[in-house]
């Protein structure tokens, strides 16, 4: 699945004010939280938290992809943000991170979700793109770069 195909202009934020992982986690589980009606924002951030304990979803180059499990959903749903100011996220090149691609997929959609966090990694991972994705300062003109990108 892309990314494309589960980011709503509702789930893509530019320029987000916060200061530290947490916050950037709750942000994330706000706007998760208004496209499953099922799922309370609590639960939603407890899915990022165990997934964090096991290690940083910071891949790199200012980048993350934080990513939990929807138990009881059939629908897989996609976060995008990127904050004025890159913060602390624990990533593995020990670099703060700016751009946050979030992804929550059904408890029992194994390859689906892997098959996504593939895609994602394989966009974010285009210098080109990411250079674009950090020069966009409109929740719109985000998210209509990448309905195109895909």
């Amino acid at each position: 699945m892309q990314l494309s195909e589960i980011l709503t202009t509702s789930s893509t934020c530019c320029a987000v004010a916060v200061t530290s992982k947490k916050r950037i986690l709750e942000k994330i589980c706000q706007l998760a939280a208004t496209q499953v009606t099922d799922i309370e924002q609590d639960e939603l951030l407890d899915s990022l938290l165990d997934r964090e304990k096991m290690g940083s979803t910071g891949i790199g180059n200012g980048i993350a992809i934080p990513h939990g499990r929807l138990p009881n959903s059939s629908k897989a749903v996609a976060v995008l943000i990127t904050t004025e100011k890159a913060i602390d996220f624990d990533a593995i090149d020990n670099r703060e991170v700016d751009v946050f691609v979030a992804l929550f997929v059904p408890e029992n959609s194994c390859q689906e979700h892997l098959d996504t966090l593939q895609s994602i990694a394989k966009l974010f991972s285009d210098k080109k793109m990411i250079k674009q994705v950090r020069k966009c300062n409109d929740d719109q003109a985000l998210y209509n770069l990448i309905q195109q990108a895909s």
